[in-house]
């Protein structure tokens, strides 16, 4: 079992920058796969960006270029730099571990774009 706790959220306006950060405890966090997922309200949660045991990444089409997610596996943290961010960012952001199929979450960070 895997305890993740976000922080880094907040209030930004359009063409800012955010980073979030999050904690893993009780594992050994580097054969996780890492990610970060956002759900908006009345829509389904996605993949924002993840990031492998290999260092690897992957991003949703729609942060491709203005996303970037690392991961430190000392310290056990991995992190999103948002930058240039629009109003449909804005969304619940929750860190996810996962291992041999098996999902852990956080209990997410709120992120509100807007002017």
């Amino acid at each position: 079992q895997v305890q993740l706790l976000e922080s880094g959220g907040g209030l930004v306006q359009p063409g800012g920058s955010l980073s979030l950060s999050c904690v893993a405890s009780g594992t050994i966090f580097s054969v996780y796969t890492m990610a970060w997922y956002r759900q908006a309200p009345g829509k389904q949660r996605e993949l924002v960006a993840g990031i492998y045991s290999n260092g690897s990444t992957k991003y949703g089409d729609s942060v491709k270029g203005r996303f970037t997610i690392s991961r430190n596996n000392i310290k056990k943290t991995v992190s999103l730099q948002m930058n240039n961010l629009k109003p449909e960012d804005t969304a619940t952001y929750y860190c996810n571990a996962r291992y041999v199929g098996r999902d852990n979450w956080g209990q997410g960070t709120q992120v509100t774009v807007s002017s």
